[in-house]
C-alpha cells in the first residue's frame, strides 16, 4: 500500500507541473487563456500564427510583442473596434497578454523582400507604397513601415504578406473613425485622403509581395 504522504506529495508535484504547463506562453496561443472568453489564438490565426488570408485574419507570428500587447489593450479599451477581438482581449489577464505576445514575437515568420524605392512603379498600389501622393499629404507607406513593408519597431507593424482583406479593412476602419489607436491619428489622416480604389490597390500590393523564407 502506497503511504499517504507519498501519494499526497505525488499529487502536489503533478499539480505544480500542470500549473507550469498552463502558464506557458505557447499554451495560451494554442489553448486559450484562463477565462472562458479567452479562446485560442490559433483558431483564427492558424496553427503557425501566419493568419488565414481568405478570411482576412492577419499574421501574428513575428510581430513585435510590444505592438501586439498594445493592440490587445486597445481592444479592451475600445480605441480599436472588433466584435471578435474586443471580448477576447477583455478576457485575457495582463500576464496572459504579456506571455502570448512574447511567444508570438518569437514564432518564425517570413521576411519582407528587399524593394527599392527607386524602381519603376507599375501599379497604383505600388506607387502609393513606394512614392506616396504628397500632393494629398499621403506619404509613401515604406517611409514608416520600412523597406518592403517589413515593419519598424513596436510602432509600425509589417504590411508585407498580410492578407489584403485585413489591410483594406484596417484602412477603412481608420477612414470611418472606428480605429483611433495611433499617435496623433496619423493613419486616420492618411486613410481619409485615400480613395476606395487606392485602399484596395495598396492592400493587394503588400499582400502579394513574395516573402523570403521564414526566419528560424
Amino acid at each position: 500500500m502506497v503511504p499517504l504522504k507519498r501519494t499526497l506529495a505525488g499529487g502536489l508535484v503533478l499539480l505544480a507541473i500542470s500549473s507550469v504547463q498552463a502558464a506557458e506562453p505557447r499554451n495560451i496561443f494554442l489553448q486559450g487563456g484562463s477565462q472562458p472568453g479567452a479562446t485560442a489564438c490559433m483558431a483564427c490565426h492558424g496553427m503557425d500564427g501566419m493568419g488565414v488570408a481568405p478570411a482576412g485574419f492577419p499574421r501574428l507570428a513575428g510581430l513585435s510583442a510590444d505592438y501586439l500587447s498594445k493592440q490587445l489593450r486597445d481592444f479592451r479599451e475600445g480605441s480599436r473596434v472588433s466584435p471578435v477581438m474586443q471580448p477576447l482581449a477583455s478576457a485575457l489577464t495582463s500576464d496572459e497578454i504579456r506571455s502570448v505576445t512574447t511567444a508570438l514575437a518569437a514564432m518564425p515568420a517570413p521576411t519582407a523582400p528587399t524593394v527599392s524605392r527607386s524602381q519603376v512603379v507599375k501599379s497604383v498600389g505600388q506607387s502609393l507604397a513606394l512614392r506616396g501622393a504628397w500632393e494629398r499629404n499621403i506619404p509613401e507607406c515604406v517611409s514608416c513601415h520600412g523597406p518592403g513593408g517589413a515593419g519598424v519597431g513596436s510602432a509600425f507593424p509589417p504590411l508585407a504578406n498580410q492578407p489584403a482583406l485585413y489591410l483594406a479593412g484596417q484602412l477603412n476602419a481608420w477612414r470611418e473613425g472606428l480605429r483611433r489607436n495611433d499617435p496623433s491619428d496619423l493613419m486616420g489622416h492618411i486613410a481619409k485622403a485615400m480613395t476606395a480604389e487606392e485602399v484596395k490597390a495598396v492592400a493587394e500590393y503588400f499582400a502579394t509581395l513574395a516573402p523570403q523564407e521564414a526566419a528560424q
